[in-house]
């Protein structure tokens, strides 16, 4: 069964209405990060598509990361809870909530409205080359997994 598209309008703005119901106080069901650190973390891959922050893996690297997780991460299974992460995605430090809010919302609205055209066969951070459906599965998917681990 396919994903829901965060391409389109009414399920980005779904998106968008789970991420308001976020507090700052809002606690994890799993996990060690809190909800700002989860916003900055969910940050990550838009920063991988729209900044230039990130270091791109090397030869080596960005093999592995095509051969062994490209499709964990591009599939339409959902992520087990507590399921390992790239460092780049580490979030340790103390980040500001409503700050990594808005940047998650505006990441979103920004893809939105790029479409998926803007997407079908882009060549993304770590695995090449990918399809519309990879790119939104990698979109949603982590985007659905955290916002349930903090309950909405």
């Amino acid at each position: 069964m396919a994903l829901p598209s965060i391409f389109s309008a009414d399920i980005a703005a779904t998106v968008v209405e789970r991420i308001n119901q976020l507090k700052p106080t809002t606690q994890p069901q799993w996990g060690k990060m809190d909800v700002a650190q989860m916003l900055a973390h969910c940050n990550v891959t838009y920063e991988m598509v729209y900044e230039n922050k990130h270091p791109k893996p090397n030869f080596l690297m960005k093999l592995f990361l095509k051969s062994f997780i490209k499709h964990i991460v591009t599939n339409e299974q959902p992520y087990k809870r507590n399921s390992q992460t790239a460092p780049a995605f580490l979030i340790k430090s103390t980040k500001d909530f409503q700050t990594e809010k808005k940047r998650l919302i505006n990441y979103i609205t920004k893809t939105q409205q790029l479409g998926e055209t803007y997407f079908d066969q882009k060549e993304s951070h770590s695995f090449g080359r990918l399809t519309k459906e990879e790119w939104n599965n990698m979109f949603y998917k982590h985007l659905d997994h955290h916002l349930h681990q903090f309950g909405v």
